[in-house]
Protein backbone atom coordinates (compact mmCIF):
# COMPACT_ATOMS: atom_id res chain seq x y z
CA UNK A 1 0.00 0.00 0.00
CA UNK A 2 0.93 3.58 -0.79
CA UNK A 3 -0.03 6.42 0.35
CA UNK A 4 0.06 9.44 -1.36
CA UNK A 5 2.62 12.36 -1.08
CA UNK A 6 4.32 10.23 1.96
CA UNK A 7 5.17 6.73 0.41
CA UNK A 8 7.90 8.30 -2.22
CA UNK A 9 11.11 9.00 0.00
CA UNK A 10 11.16 9.84 4.01
CA UNK A 11 11.86 13.75 3.14
CA UNK A 12 9.07 16.22 4.47
CA UNK A 13 6.57 17.02 2.20
CA UNK A 14 3.42 19.22 2.45
CA UNK A 15 0.20 16.92 3.05
CA UNK A 16 -1.85 16.42 0.00
CA UNK A 17 -4.83 15.77 2.05
CA UNK A 18 -6.34 18.47 4.51
CA UNK A 19 -5.79 17.54 7.61
CA UNK A 20 -2.90 17.92 10.64
CA UNK A 21 0.27 17.81 9.13
CA UNK A 22 2.32 14.75 9.57
CA UNK A 23 5.93 13.81 11.22
CA UNK A 24 7.88 12.51 8.74
CA UNK A 25 11.07 11.49 10.50
CA UNK A 26 13.77 11.96 13.13
CA UNK A 27 16.36 14.46 11.94
CA UNK A 28 13.81 17.34 11.22
CA UNK A 29 10.91 18.74 13.20
CA UNK A 30 7.93 19.90 11.88
CA UNK A 31 5.90 22.20 13.09
CA UNK A 32 3.12 21.30 15.97
CA UNK A 33 -0.54 20.51 14.73
CA UNK A 34 -3.26 22.41 16.63
CA UNK A 35 -0.55 23.16 19.44
CA UNK A 36 0.56 19.59 19.72
CA UNK A 37 4.25 18.87 20.06
CA UNK A 38 5.87 17.21 17.26
CA UNK A 39 6.70 13.89 16.80
CA UNK A 40 10.53 14.88 16.57
CA UNK A 41 10.61 16.67 20.00
CA UNK A 42 8.75 14.67 22.39
CA UNK A 43 6.51 16.28 25.07
CA UNK A 44 6.82 16.69 28.20
CA UNK A 45 3.94 13.95 28.52
CA UNK A 46 1.82 11.62 27.42
CA UNK A 47 -0.81 14.00 24.47
CA UNK A 48 -4.71 13.11 24.57
CA UNK A 49 -5.31 11.39 20.99
CA UNK A 50 -7.85 13.23 19.02
CA UNK A 51 -11.16 11.77 18.72
CA UNK A 52 -12.77 9.35 16.10
CA UNK A 53 -15.34 11.81 14.56
CA UNK A 54 -18.47 10.49 13.15
CA UNK A 55 -17.08 10.83 9.76
CA UNK A 56 -14.06 8.88 10.39
CA UNK A 57 -16.22 5.88 11.84
CA UNK A 58 -18.30 5.74 8.80
CA UNK A 59 -15.32 6.19 6.77
CA UNK A 60 -14.20 2.84 8.38
CA UNK A 61 -17.43 0.97 8.45
CA UNK A 62 -17.84 1.37 4.40
CA UNK A 63 -13.35 0.28 4.46
CA UNK A 64 -14.26 -2.70 6.89
CA UNK A 65 -17.48 -3.91 4.86
CA UNK A 66 -15.23 -4.63 1.78
CA UNK A 67 -11.97 -5.34 3.39
CA UNK A 68 -14.27 -7.83 5.58
CA UNK A 69 -15.53 -9.50 2.43
CA UNK A 70 -12.22 -10.29 0.83
CA UNK A 71 -10.47 -11.99 3.93
CA UNK A 72 -13.56 -13.69 4.45
CA UNK A 73 -12.79 -15.42 0.98
CA UNK A 74 -9.71 -16.00 1.79
CA UNK A 75 -10.57 -18.68 4.40
CA UNK A 76 -14.26 -19.93 3.54
CA UNK A 77 -12.88 -22.20 0.49
CA UNK A 78 -10.99 -24.15 3.11
CA UNK A 79 -14.53 -25.97 4.33
CA UNK A 80 -15.18 -27.12 0.85
CA UNK A 81 -11.95 -28.30 -0.14
CA UNK A 82 -13.78 -31.95 0.39
CA UNK A 83 -17.02 -31.01 -1.27
CA UNK A 84 -15.02 -29.19 -4.18
CA UNK A 85 -12.42 -32.58 -4.49
CA UNK A 86 -15.61 -34.94 -5.13
CA UNK A 87 -17.65 -32.44 -7.16
CA UNK A 88 -14.49 -32.29 -9.60
CA UNK A 89 -12.91 -35.34 -8.94
CA UNK A 90 -9.47 -34.24 -8.17
CA UNK A 91 -6.69 -34.79 -5.07
CA UNK A 92 -5.73 -32.21 -2.45
CA UNK A 93 -3.01 -30.99 -3.81
CA UNK A 94 -5.14 -29.55 -7.29
CA UNK A 95 -7.96 -27.99 -4.98
CA UNK A 96 -5.23 -26.17 -2.18
CA UNK A 97 -4.89 -24.52 -5.65
CA UNK A 98 -8.34 -22.62 -5.67
CA UNK A 99 -6.99 -21.14 -2.19
CA UNK A 100 -3.44 -20.61 -3.06
CA UNK A 101 -4.44 -19.07 -6.47
CA UNK A 102 -6.33 -16.74 -4.65
CA UNK A 103 -3.89 -15.71 -2.15
CA UNK A 104 -0.96 -15.60 -4.68
CA UNK A 105 -2.75 -12.85 -6.35
CA UNK A 106 -4.01 -11.53 -3.51
CA UNK A 107 -0.08 -10.84 -2.32
CA UNK A 108 1.12 -10.08 -5.70
CA UNK A 109 -1.29 -6.65 -6.40
CA UNK A 110 -1.44 -5.27 -2.83
CA UNK A 111 2.41 -3.50 -4.05
CA UNK A 112 1.15 -2.30 -6.98
CA UNK A 113 -2.44 -1.37 -4.95
CA UNK A 114 -0.73 1.93 -3.82
CA UNK A 115 0.60 2.78 -7.08
CA UNK A 116 -3.04 2.47 -8.29
CA UNK A 117 -4.37 4.29 -5.77
CA UNK A 118 -2.31 7.59 -5.97
CA UNK A 119 -2.09 7.06 -10.18
CA UNK A 120 -6.23 6.44 -10.54
CA UNK A 121 -7.42 8.18 -7.55
CA UNK A 122 -8.25 6.00 -3.95
CA UNK A 123 -11.89 6.26 -4.72
CA UNK A 124 -12.10 5.15 -8.19
CA UNK A 125 -9.76 2.47 -7.81
CA UNK A 126 -11.63 0.79 -4.70
CA UNK A 127 -15.25 0.74 -6.39
CA UNK A 128 -13.69 -0.53 -9.27
CA UNK A 129 -11.98 -3.30 -7.20
CA UNK A 130 -15.23 -3.91 -5.84
CA UNK A 131 -17.15 -4.49 -8.85
CA UNK A 132 -14.20 -6.95 -10.34
CA UNK A 133 -14.14 -8.51 -6.89
CA UNK A 134 -18.09 -9.15 -7.70
CA UNK A 135 -17.65 -10.47 -11.29
CA UNK A 136 -14.75 -13.26 -9.73
CA UNK A 137 -17.46 -14.19 -7.32
CA UNK A 138 -19.79 -14.16 -10.26
CA UNK A 139 -18.09 -16.66 -12.47
CA UNK A 140 -16.48 -18.61 -9.67
CA UNK A 141 -19.44 -20.01 -8.56
CA UNK A 142 -20.37 -20.73 -12.42
CA UNK A 143 -17.19 -22.30 -12.53
CA UNK A 144 -17.37 -25.87 -14.61
CA UNK A 145 -14.01 -27.41 -13.54
CA UNK A 146 -11.52 -26.77 -10.97
CA UNK A 147 -9.15 -25.31 -13.54
CA UNK A 148 -11.97 -22.68 -14.43
CA UNK A 149 -12.22 -22.28 -10.83
CA UNK A 150 -8.63 -21.83 -9.82
CA UNK A 151 -9.01 -19.18 -12.84
CA UNK A 152 -11.56 -17.13 -11.28
CA UNK A 153 -10.03 -17.43 -7.78
CA UNK A 154 -6.90 -15.38 -9.31
CA UNK A 155 -9.34 -12.56 -10.54
CA UNK A 156 -11.09 -13.00 -7.47
CA UNK A 157 -8.02 -12.39 -5.44
CA UNK A 158 -6.74 -9.88 -7.87
CA UNK A 159 -9.86 -7.72 -6.64
CA UNK A 160 -9.40 -8.41 -2.76
CA UNK A 161 -5.72 -8.04 -2.89
CA UNK A 162 -6.31 -4.44 -4.26
CA UNK A 163 -9.23 -3.61 -1.74
CA UNK A 164 -7.39 -4.07 1.82
CA UNK A 165 -3.89 -1.84 1.57
CA UNK A 166 -6.41 0.94 -0.59
CA UNK A 167 -8.81 1.19 2.51
CA UNK A 168 -5.86 1.45 5.12
CA UNK A 169 -4.51 4.14 2.64
CA UNK A 170 -7.84 6.02 2.65
CA UNK A 171 -8.30 5.68 6.37
CA UNK A 172 -4.80 6.48 7.54
CA UNK A 173 -5.51 9.54 5.26
CA UNK A 174 -8.70 10.39 7.04
CA UNK A 175 -7.47 10.22 10.28
CA UNK A 176 -3.82 11.64 10.66
CA UNK A 177 -1.12 10.29 12.80
CA UNK A 178 -2.35 10.80 16.17
CA UNK A 179 -5.57 8.55 15.52
CA UNK A 180 -3.09 6.06 13.02
CA UNK A 181 -3.26 3.35 15.46
CA UNK A 182 -6.67 2.94 16.65
CA UNK A 183 -7.71 2.80 13.14
CA UNK A 184 -5.55 -0.09 12.61
CA UNK A 185 -7.00 -1.81 14.80
CA UNK A 186 -10.17 -1.10 13.75
CA UNK A 187 -9.33 -2.54 10.36
CA UNK A 188 -7.08 -5.73 11.46
CA UNK A 189 -9.93 -6.79 14.31
CA UNK A 190 -12.19 -7.72 11.51
CA UNK A 191 -9.72 -8.89 9.45
CA UNK A 192 -8.65 -11.18 11.40
CA UNK A 193 -12.01 -12.19 12.63
CA UNK A 194 -12.47 -12.73 9.06
CA UNK A 195 -10.22 -15.10 8.27
CA UNK A 196 -10.74 -17.09 11.56
CA UNK A 197 -15.26 -17.21 10.65
CA UNK A 198 -14.63 -18.04 7.41
CA UNK A 199 -14.82 -21.82 7.77
CA UNK A 200 -18.03 -21.77 9.66
CA UNK A 201 -19.54 -19.29 7.55
CA UNK A 202 -19.10 -21.79 4.54
CA UNK A 203 -20.45 -25.00 6.08
CA UNK A 204 -23.46 -23.07 7.24
CA UNK A 205 -23.88 -22.24 3.59
CA UNK A 206 -22.48 -25.29 1.70
CA UNK A 207 -25.42 -27.22 3.48
CA UNK A 208 -28.00 -25.01 3.49
CA UNK A 209 -27.83 -23.99 -0.50
CA UNK A 210 -24.43 -26.02 -1.95
CA UNK A 211 -21.20 -24.77 -2.71
CA UNK A 212 -21.39 -22.45 -5.51
CA UNK A 213 -23.08 -20.31 -2.98
CA UNK A 214 -20.01 -19.38 -1.27
CA UNK A 215 -19.04 -17.02 -3.84
CA UNK A 216 -22.55 -15.59 -4.53
CA UNK A 217 -22.90 -14.61 -0.99
CA UNK A 218 -20.60 -11.74 -2.22
CA UNK A 219 -22.60 -10.04 -4.70
CA UNK A 220 -25.39 -9.02 -2.08
CA UNK A 221 -22.78 -7.64 -0.06
CA UNK A 222 -20.54 -5.63 -2.54
CA UNK A 223 -23.48 -3.91 -4.16
CA UNK A 224 -23.59 -2.31 -0.61
CA UNK A 225 -20.39 -1.59 -0.03
CA UNK A 226 -20.53 0.12 -3.74
CA UNK A 227 -23.51 1.95 -2.75
CA UNK A 228 -21.72 3.20 0.87
CA UNK A 229 -18.44 3.49 -1.10
CA UNK A 230 -20.01 6.12 -3.79
CA UNK A 231 -21.91 8.39 -0.96
CA UNK A 232 -19.17 7.82 1.86
CA UNK A 233 -15.96 7.94 0.41
CA UNK A 234 -13.89 11.41 -0.04
CA UNK A 235 -12.66 11.70 -3.88
CA UNK A 236 -8.81 12.24 -4.09
CA UNK A 237 -6.98 14.03 -7.58
CA UNK A 238 -5.30 11.47 -9.39
CA UNK A 239 -1.03 11.89 -9.62
CA UNK A 240 0.00 10.27 -12.46
CA UNK A 241 4.05 10.98 -12.09
CA UNK A 242 4.40 7.59 -9.97
CA UNK A 243 5.43 4.84 -11.80
CA UNK A 244 5.30 1.38 -11.04
CA UNK A 245 8.06 -1.14 -10.56
CA UNK A 246 7.51 -3.56 -12.78
CA UNK A 247 10.74 -5.58 -12.80
CA UNK A 248 10.38 -6.06 -8.89
CA UNK A 249 6.97 -7.37 -9.73
CA UNK A 250 7.61 -10.02 -11.84
CA UNK A 251 10.70 -11.28 -9.75
CA UNK A 252 8.94 -11.04 -7.11
CA UNK A 253 5.31 -12.09 -7.45
CA UNK A 254 6.44 -14.86 -10.03
CA UNK A 255 8.99 -16.05 -7.83
CA UNK A 256 7.25 -16.80 -5.10
CA UNK A 257 4.44 -18.21 -7.53
CA UNK A 258 6.55 -20.59 -8.93
CA UNK A 259 7.97 -21.57 -5.43
CA UNK A 260 5.14 -22.33 -4.52
CA UNK A 261 4.19 -23.92 -7.66
CA UNK A 262 7.13 -26.26 -7.24
CA UNK A 263 6.59 -27.05 -3.56
CA UNK A 264 2.68 -28.17 -4.59
CA UNK A 265 4.33 -30.24 -7.75
CA UNK A 266 6.15 -32.66 -4.54
CA UNK A 267 3.10 -34.15 -3.42
CA UNK A 268 2.00 -35.47 -6.63
CA UNK A 269 4.62 -37.75 -7.13
CA UNK A 270 8.09 -38.21 -6.59
CA UNK A 271 8.38 -36.34 -2.90
CA UNK A 272 10.35 -33.55 -3.35
CA UNK A 273 12.68 -35.54 -5.45
CA UNK A 274 10.32 -34.40 -8.64
CA UNK A 275 12.23 -32.60 -11.08
CA UNK A 276 9.54 -30.22 -11.45
CA UNK A 277 9.55 -29.49 -7.66
CA UNK A 278 13.01 -29.24 -7.62
CA UNK A 279 12.84 -26.53 -10.92
CA UNK A 280 10.68 -24.84 -9.88
CA UNK A 281 11.11 -24.70 -5.95
CA UNK A 282 15.21 -23.62 -7.45
CA UNK A 283 13.85 -21.06 -10.19
CA UNK A 284 11.80 -19.24 -7.40
CA UNK A 285 14.26 -18.95 -4.82
CA UNK A 286 16.44 -17.91 -7.87
CA UNK A 287 13.94 -14.84 -9.00
CA UNK A 288 13.48 -13.66 -5.41
CA UNK A 289 17.57 -13.84 -4.83
CA UNK A 290 17.91 -11.50 -8.05
CA UNK A 291 15.19 -9.17 -6.31
CA UNK A 292 17.35 -8.13 -3.51
CA UNK A 293 19.88 -6.12 -5.33
CA UNK A 294 17.22 -5.01 -7.66
CA UNK A 295 15.29 -3.46 -4.51
CA UNK A 296 18.53 -1.98 -3.35
CA UNK A 297 19.22 0.16 -6.59
CA UNK A 298 15.09 1.14 -6.51
CA UNK A 299 15.22 2.38 -2.99
CA UNK A 300 11.98 3.94 -2.06
CA UNK A 301 10.62 2.88 -5.11
CA UNK A 302 10.74 -0.59 -4.82
CA UNK A 303 7.76 -2.96 -4.13
CA UNK A 304 9.08 -3.99 -0.73
CA UNK A 305 11.40 -1.58 0.44
CA UNK A 306 14.31 -3.57 1.87
CA UNK A 307 15.61 -0.69 4.07
CA UNK A 308 12.89 -0.90 6.46
CA UNK A 309 14.74 -4.14 7.76
CA UNK A 310 17.36 -2.15 8.92
CA UNK A 311 15.13 -1.80 12.18
CA UNK A 312 14.84 -4.56 14.56
CA UNK A 313 11.33 -3.91 15.29
CA UNK A 314 9.98 -4.23 12.01
CA UNK A 315 12.39 -7.11 10.80
CA UNK A 316 11.75 -9.15 14.02
CA UNK A 317 8.03 -8.50 13.45
CA UNK A 318 7.76 -9.08 9.70
CA UNK A 319 9.22 -12.88 10.02
CA UNK A 320 7.29 -13.53 12.93
CA UNK A 321 4.29 -12.25 10.84
CA UNK A 322 5.69 -14.45 7.75
CA UNK A 323 5.34 -17.54 10.38
CA UNK A 324 2.81 -17.33 11.67
CA UNK A 325 0.89 -16.27 8.43
CA UNK A 326 2.31 -19.95 7.03
CA UNK A 327 1.14 -21.52 10.66
CA UNK A 328 -2.46 -19.84 10.41
CA UNK A 329 -3.21 -20.74 6.77
CA UNK A 330 -1.84 -24.11 6.67
CA UNK A 331 -3.88 -25.00 9.84
CA UNK A 332 -6.54 -23.55 8.96
CA UNK A 333 -6.92 -25.89 6.05
CA UNK A 334 -6.10 -29.19 7.87
CA UNK A 335 -9.05 -28.73 9.98
CA UNK A 336 -12.01 -28.73 7.71
CA UNK A 337 -10.00 -32.00 6.26
CA UNK A 338 -9.70 -32.98 9.31
CA UNK A 339 -13.72 -32.90 11.02
CA UNK A 340 -14.67 -34.07 7.53
CA UNK A 341 -12.11 -37.23 6.16
CA UNK A 342 -11.40 -38.47 9.91
CA UNK A 343 -14.47 -37.73 11.71
CA UNK A 344 -17.19 -38.51 8.84
CA UNK A 345 -18.36 -34.86 9.59
CA UNK A 346 -21.09 -33.12 7.35
CA UNK A 347 -19.65 -29.50 6.06
CA UNK A 348 -22.42 -27.61 8.53
CA UNK A 349 -20.85 -29.84 11.41
CA UNK A 350 -17.32 -28.66 10.33
CA UNK A 351 -18.66 -24.97 10.68
CA UNK A 352 -20.16 -25.62 13.64
CA UNK A 353 -17.56 -27.53 15.22
CA UNK A 354 -14.82 -25.11 14.51
CA UNK A 355 -16.65 -21.73 16.54
CA UNK A 356 -14.36 -22.58 19.69
CA UNK A 357 -11.38 -21.18 17.36
CA UNK A 358 -13.13 -18.08 16.36
CA UNK A 359 -14.12 -17.76 20.46
CA UNK A 360 -10.74 -17.87 21.39
CA UNK A 361 -9.15 -15.46 18.74
CA UNK A 362 -12.38 -12.96 20.22
CA UNK A 363 -11.52 -13.83 23.70
CA UNK A 364 -7.74 -13.68 23.44
CA UNK A 365 -7.67 -9.59 21.57
CA UNK A 366 -8.42 -7.86 23.94
CA UNK A 367 -6.20 -9.38 26.70
CA UNK A 368 -3.75 -9.70 24.54
CA UNK A 369 -3.48 -5.69 23.97
CA UNK A 370 -4.33 -5.01 27.41
CA UNK A 371 -0.96 -7.77 28.31
CA UNK A 372 0.92 -6.30 26.00
CA UNK A 373 0.55 -2.24 27.37
CA UNK A 374 1.92 -3.22 30.63
CA UNK A 375 4.42 -6.27 30.29
CA UNK A 376 5.17 -5.48 25.78
CA UNK A 377 5.31 -7.80 22.63
CA UNK A 378 8.19 -9.46 23.80
CA UNK A 379 6.12 -11.52 26.88
CA UNK A 380 2.30 -11.65 24.38
CA UNK A 381 3.50 -13.05 21.14
CA UNK A 382 5.91 -15.87 22.31
CA UNK A 383 3.37 -17.01 25.01
CA UNK A 384 0.54 -16.69 22.31
CA UNK A 385 2.38 -18.98 19.61
CA UNK A 386 3.00 -21.42 22.95
CA UNK A 387 -0.54 -21.45 23.24
CA UNK A 388 -1.32 -22.19 19.72
CA UNK A 389 1.44 -24.90 19.64
CA UNK A 390 -0.19 -26.90 22.36
CA UNK A 391 -2.99 -26.50 20.73
CA UNK A 392 -2.11 -28.57 17.59
CA UNK A 393 0.15 -30.92 19.36
CA UNK A 394 -3.39 -32.25 20.88
CA UNK A 395 -5.07 -32.66 16.89
CA UNK A 396 -1.74 -34.32 16.43
CA UNK A 397 -2.95 -37.06 19.44
CA UNK A 398 -6.86 -36.84 18.65
CA UNK A 399 -8.51 -40.08 17.08
CA UNK A 400 -11.98 -40.10 15.12
CA UNK A 401 -13.57 -41.08 18.91
CA UNK A 402 -12.00 -38.00 21.04
CA UNK A 403 -14.30 -36.39 22.74
CA UNK A 404 -15.55 -33.18 20.87
CA UNK A 405 -15.20 -31.03 24.49
CA UNK A 406 -11.57 -32.09 24.08
CA UNK A 407 -11.53 -31.28 20.62
CA UNK A 408 -13.39 -27.80 20.99
CA UNK A 409 -10.79 -26.77 23.92
CA UNK A 410 -7.40 -27.45 21.45
CA UNK A 411 -9.39 -25.39 18.92
CA UNK A 412 -10.02 -22.48 21.46
CA UNK A 413 -6.65 -22.42 22.36
CA UNK A 414 -5.27 -22.54 18.88
CA UNK A 415 -7.56 -19.69 18.95
CA UNK A 416 -6.28 -17.64 21.82
CA UNK A 417 -2.78 -18.45 20.33
CA UNK A 418 -3.87 -16.72 16.90
CA UNK A 419 -5.61 -13.35 19.34
CA UNK A 420 -2.82 -12.82 21.20
CA UNK A 421 -0.22 -13.01 18.03
CA UNK A 422 -1.09 -11.64 15.00
CA UNK A 423 -2.44 -7.79 16.14
CA UNK A 424 0.32 -7.16 19.07
CA UNK A 425 3.46 -8.63 16.53
CA UNK A 426 1.64 -6.03 13.12
CA UNK A 427 1.60 -3.29 15.70
CA UNK A 428 5.32 -4.22 17.17
CA UNK A 429 6.33 -3.57 13.38
CA UNK A 430 5.70 0.34 13.50
CA UNK A 431 7.90 0.75 17.13
CA UNK A 432 10.59 2.86 15.55
CA UNK A 433 9.20 4.46 11.78
CA UNK A 434 8.90 8.10 11.47
CA UNK A 435 5.08 8.75 9.69
CA UNK A 436 6.23 8.48 6.31
CA UNK A 437 7.74 4.87 6.42
CA UNK A 438 4.11 3.56 7.98
CA UNK A 439 2.41 3.48 4.14
CA UNK A 440 5.43 1.87 2.72
CA UNK A 441 5.82 -0.95 6.29
CA UNK A 442 2.15 -1.41 6.04
CA UNK A 443 2.38 -2.72 2.15
CA UNK A 444 5.22 -4.75 3.14
CA UNK A 445 3.16 -6.05 6.55
CA UNK A 446 0.20 -6.96 4.15
CA UNK A 447 2.50 -8.59 1.34
CA UNK A 448 4.67 -10.89 3.98
CA UNK A 449 1.27 -12.29 5.25
CA UNK A 450 -0.36 -13.01 2.08
CA UNK A 451 2.58 -14.86 0.73
CA UNK A 452 3.13 -16.74 4.03
CA UNK A 453 -0.64 -17.94 3.73
CA UNK A 454 0.00 -19.04 0.29
CA UNK A 455 3.16 -20.85 1.00
CA UNK A 456 1.10 -22.40 4.12
CA UNK A 457 -1.99 -23.50 2.44
CA UNK A 458 0.36 -25.18 -0.70
CA UNK A 459 2.80 -26.72 1.99
CA UNK A 460 0.05 -28.29 4.54
CA UNK A 461 -1.88 -29.91 1.56
CA UNK A 462 1.51 -31.08 0.27
CA UNK A 463 2.83 -33.02 3.43
CA UNK A 464 -1.18 -34.14 4.01
CA UNK A 465 -0.92 -36.03 0.81
CA UNK A 466 2.17 -37.14 1.09
CA UNK A 467 0.96 -38.59 4.71
CA UNK A 468 -2.49 -40.29 2.54
CA UNK A 469 0.02 -42.16 0.01
CA UNK A 470 2.39 -43.69 2.83
CA UNK A 471 -0.29 -44.09 5.08
CA UNK A 472 -3.42 -44.73 3.02
CA UNK A 473 -2.02 -45.71 -0.36
CA UNK A 474 -5.26 -46.89 -1.58
CA UNK A 475 -6.75 -44.05 -0.39
CA UNK A 476 -4.16 -41.40 -1.38
CA UNK A 477 -6.10 -40.44 -4.67
CA UNK A 478 -9.54 -40.75 -3.13
CA UNK A 479 -9.37 -39.20 0.44
CA UNK A 480 -11.69 -36.40 -0.37
CA UNK A 481 -14.31 -39.19 -1.96
CA UNK A 482 -17.45 -40.42 -0.31
CA UNK A 483 -16.20 -43.31 1.87
CA UNK A 484 -18.53 -46.24 2.88
CA UNK A 485 -18.68 -46.14 6.83
CA UNK A 486 -17.31 -49.72 6.92
CA UNK A 487 -14.12 -48.93 4.78
CA UNK A 488 -13.95 -45.80 6.64
CA UNK A 489 -13.87 -47.27 10.19
CA UNK A 490 -11.36 -49.77 8.78
CA UNK A 491 -8.92 -46.88 7.61
CA UNK A 492 -9.41 -44.89 10.67
CA UNK A 493 -5.88 -45.96 12.01
CA UNK A 494 -3.95 -44.97 8.82
CA UNK A 495 -6.27 -42.22 8.20
CA UNK A 496 -5.38 -40.65 11.48
CA UNK A 497 -1.82 -41.50 11.70
CA UNK A 498 -1.76 -39.40 8.52
CA UNK A 499 -3.50 -36.42 10.07
CA UNK A 500 -1.49 -36.77 13.31
CA UNK A 501 1.81 -36.56 11.17
CA UNK A 502 0.78 -33.31 9.30
CA UNK A 503 -0.27 -32.23 13.04
CA UNK A 504 3.35 -32.38 14.21
CA UNK A 505 4.53 -30.45 10.90
CA UNK A 506 2.38 -28.05 11.48
CA UNK A 507 3.19 -27.80 15.43
CA UNK A 508 6.95 -27.78 14.39
CA UNK A 509 6.01 -24.77 12.20
CA UNK A 510 4.56 -23.07 15.09
CA UNK A 511 7.48 -23.67 17.22
CA UNK A 512 10.28 -22.04 14.67
CA UNK A 513 8.17 -19.39 14.95
CA UNK A 514 9.36 -18.58 18.67
CA UNK A 515 12.65 -18.02 16.98
CA UNK A 516 12.41 -14.11 15.91
CA UNK A 517 10.25 -13.11 18.68
CA UNK A 518 14.03 -12.85 20.77
CA UNK A 519 14.01 -9.90 18.88
CA UNK A 520 10.80 -7.85 19.30
CA UNK A 521 10.38 -4.65 21.04
CA UNK A 522 9.68 -4.65 24.86
CA UNK A 523 8.17 -1.80 24.31
CA UNK A 524 4.14 -1.86 23.55
CA UNK A 525 3.65 1.52 21.99
CA UNK A 526 5.29 3.23 19.32
CA UNK A 527 8.14 5.54 20.65
CA UNK A 528 8.09 9.34 20.38
CA UNK A 529 9.18 9.72 17.20
CA UNK A 530 6.86 7.19 15.51
CA UNK A 531 3.72 8.61 13.87
CA UNK A 532 1.95 6.04 16.35
CA UNK A 533 2.07 7.88 19.53
CA UNK A 534 -1.63 7.81 20.19
CA UNK A 535 -2.27 4.15 20.77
Amino acid sequence: MAEPSECARPTARRPSQPGPPQPVGHAEPVAPARGRPSAATPPDGPQPPAALDNRLVALGTVVVLGTLMSTLSTTIVNVATRTLGREFDTSITTVQWVLTGYLLAFASVIPMAGWAAERFGAKRVWISALLLFMIGSALSGSAWSVGALIMFQILQGIAGGTLVPVGQAILTQAAGPLRMGRVMGMIAVPLLMGSLSGPVVGGVIISAVGWRWIFFVNLPIGALAVVAARRLLPRNPPQPSNHLDLLGLVLLCSGVAIFVYGASEAGVVGGFGNPRALIGMALGVALVGFYVPHARRKAHRALIDLALFRERPFSASSSTLLMVSINRYGVLILMPLYWQVLRGESPFSTGLLLIPQTLGAAAAMPLAGWVADRAGVRVVVPVGILVGMMGTLAFSRLDADASLTVSACALFLIGLGLGATVVPATVAAYVTLPSSAIPRATSTINTIQQLGGSIGTALMAVILQRAFAAEAPDLSGSALGPLPPALRTQMEPALQRAFGHTFWVAAALIAASLLPTLWLPRLARPVQRSAMTDR
